[in-house]
């Protein structure tokens, strides 16, 4: 009887033991890796970047004219995926033309999207960006002044990478007034 009781205790400490160790390891395994794929999923493998929008009231001559400068252009704040060709992601999406409301409230503005404008490529030699462009509605025609601010939206955007120069573009026809 009494090695009896000895063997219940024993399988008792046994079970306990194994509890113990199997909640340990569930919680500083099992859940701590799901909790760092979550996190990888979200704030490790994305990154800020600028999109630069227009602002016409920060484009003003003295005497209150649109002046089709720089000077409108206004950064906004978006992430995106971290991947291998981050200049082309930033572009695509500044293409998209998504502004928040508050930010259309703020007088921010853009053409963008255009029908049909796509950006087909990218390659950086030398510091110089050529973006190649697809516009088969010539969306990227009209007046010097339009025509600049798109341009210039593109450039500050491309620019804000360390890498980038300069940038051209291809078709050499397109954002021409």
């Amino acid at each position: 009887m009494k090695y009896m009781k000895i063997r219940i205790l024993i399988i008792l400490i046994i079970l306990i033991g194994l509890s113990v160790g199997g909640l340990f390891v569930y919680q500083n395994f099992l859940v701590s890796e799901k909790g760092a794929g979550q996190e990888k999923g979200t704030e490790e493998s994305r990154r800020a970047v600028n999109l630069y929008y227009y602002n016409p009231e920060l484009d003003k001559d003295e005497s209150g004219n649109i002046a089709c400068s720089r000077n409108g252009l206004v950064a906004v704040e978006r992430e995106i995926p971290i991947t291998k060709t981050p200049i082309q992601d930033t572009i695509k999406l500044l293409l998209l033309g998504e502004l928040t409301d508050e930010e259309r409230v703020q007088g921010i503005d853009t053409e963008y999207p255009l029908e049909g404008l796509s950006l087909k490529g990218a390659s950086l030699k030398d510091g110089i960006l050529t973006l190649e462009f697809d516009d088969p509605n010539s969306k990227t025609v009209g007046g010097a002044c339009r025509i600049g601010i798109l341009w210039f939206q593109i450039e500050a955007t491309a620019k804000q990478f360390p890498e980038v120069q300069g940038v051209s573009f291809l078709p050499e026809e397109i954002f021409q007034p």
